[in-house]
Parts: structure tokens; C-alpha cells; sequence
């Protein structure tokens, strides 16, 4: 068993080892898995200097905040603390993140993107640029996605009209490119049960550097390990947290 403090919501864990694995909710109460507990430890670093649970964090009302729908155990915790703002998709307050609002460039500290960039529309690159726009200088991305160590990042769909449909009881993408037939693809993979989660790419490492530095930040950093004494050491080397720090100018 691994005793630890669970650092989003404050809670004493005792947890068989197995389940501190990147997706593994170890800890009873707010059933954050380690990629979480491992970016809170981080962004508490870029923040205060220091890693400390979410509940001790000062009450900063100076910085301003964006979640980009985020989990209730964070989306909770982190308004009574900044000026936070969490964000849907689907419903308000809304964010589109491949077309957001031009006055709110440049407002925010900090930005949290837990497991989103996978699912919004190509080209992704274009969305990261509109993250690093809507940063104040030296702001920082807090984002978690699934990415490979090495390789290339890997579209699962061309660019096109598409929509999702039941084909045979079973969910298929329809897409429509210019001058070419209707092409079905079969075979999908969602995150959270079948709907609007529909995993649209794979990431890699080196691409998710390329294109976090392309789009305004300075720094990137995949974050290898957190804290064991808050549940958040590592145990896989694929799909780490990531930390970006926008440039100054």
C-alpha cells in the first residue's frame, strides 16, 4: 500500500500501488488520477516557488485564470482562490478555442487544458496559437494530452466536412472532401463513452514541442515526475503533463 496526500483536494489516500498509474483514481474523494495530481504539483512550482496542495494555495484574486473544461475537482477549488474562469464547449460560459474572442487576448495568466487538444478540430495548430494569444506575457499552459516519446503525430481523419452517425448500432465519422466521395470510417475511439469526445489525433512528444514553440511559447517542459508525497510520481514515460510559458513580448 502507498499512503499519500492527495494534492487537489487535501484528502490522506492509502492505495494499492497498481492504481498510481497515469489514469488511476487513487484517492476516494475527488478521484484524481496522477496526471493530475503531477500538473497541479507543477503549476503550484510556477506559481509559489514551491509544490503544496491546491486547498493551502493564498488567495490570489490579482491572477486570472481559464479552464477549458476543466474536471469538478479542480474547477471547484481554483475560483474561491484567483479570478477563475471555467469554460465549456457545449455550454456557458463558452469557449471555441479555434475562434475565440479577440478581446480577450492577452487576459489571462494561466490557461488549464486537461485532455482536450486531442479532440478539436484541425489544424490544431491554429488552436494552440489562439492559447498563446489569450496569455498575458510569461503566462503559462497547463495541459495534459495523450502523445507517443517519439514519432510523428498521427491524424486519425482528413480534413473535411465531417459528422458523426450510427452505422449497424455502431458510432462511424462521415467525411466529405472536396471532388471525393463520402468516406466512412469505422473503428473510433472516445474518451469519456461515445458522443462529442471523438479522439481526433495521437501527439507526439517532439511535435507537441514544435508546435507549443511555433505558437508563441518559450519553454516547454514534459514534466518526468511529481512529488510521491502527493500521489504524483510518474510511472509511465508516454503522455506526460506538459508546462508552456509564453515569451514575454
Amino acid at each position: 500500500m502507498r499512503s499519500f496526500v492527495c494534492n487537489v483536494c487535501g484528502t490522506s489516500c492509502q492505495t494499492e500501488e497498481e492504481r498510481l498509474t497515469r489514469e488511476g483514481s487513487a484517492c476516494p474523494t475527488c478521484h484524481s488520477p496522477t496526471r493530475t495530481r503531477a500538473l497541479v504539483a507543477q503549476f503550484s512550482k510556477e506559481l509559489f516557488g514551491v509544490a503544496i496542495p491546491l486547498p493551502d494555495f493564498p488567495r490570489v484574486k490579482s491572477l486570472r485564470g481559464l479552464g477549458m473544461s476543466d474536471p469538478w475537482p479542480l474547477a471547484d477549488r481554483l475560483a474561491p482562490k484567483f479570478d477563475y474562469t471555467n469554460t465549456y464547449y457545449h455550454q456557458a460560459p463558452k469557449l471555441d478555442i479555434t475562434a475565440p474572442d479577440p478581446a480577450d487576448f492577452g487576459r489571462y495568466d494561466f490557461i488549464l487544458s486537461f485532455e482536450i487538444m486531442e479532440h478539436v478540430p484541425a489544424p490544431v495548430e491554429e488552436s494552440f496559437r489562439n492559447i498563446a494569444k489569450l496569455l498575458k506575457p510569461n503566462g503559462i499552459l497547463c495541459m495534459t494530452v495523450p502523445h507517443d516519446v517519439e514519432g510523428q503525430t498521427i491524424e486519425h481523419f482528413p480534413q473535411g466536412q465531417s459528422t458523426l452517425t450510427q452505422l449497424a448500432g455502431n458510432p462511424v465519422l462521415l467525411t466529405r472532401r472536396p471532388g471525393r466521395p463520402i468516406e466512412v470510417f469505422e473503428n473510433l475511439v472516445f474518451h469519456g463513452g461515445p458522443g462529442s469526445t471523438l479522439e481526433l489525433r495521437l501527439f507526439s512528444a517532439p511535435d507537441l514541442t514544435r508546435m507549443l514553440l511555433d505558437a508563441g511559447f518559450d519553454s516547454v517542459q514534459f514534466i518526468t515526475d511529481g512529488p510521491e508525497e502527493f500521489g504524483a510520481a510518474q510511472c509511465e514515460p508516454w503522455s506526460l503533463p506538459i508546462i508552456a510559458r509564453k515569451g514575454t513580448m
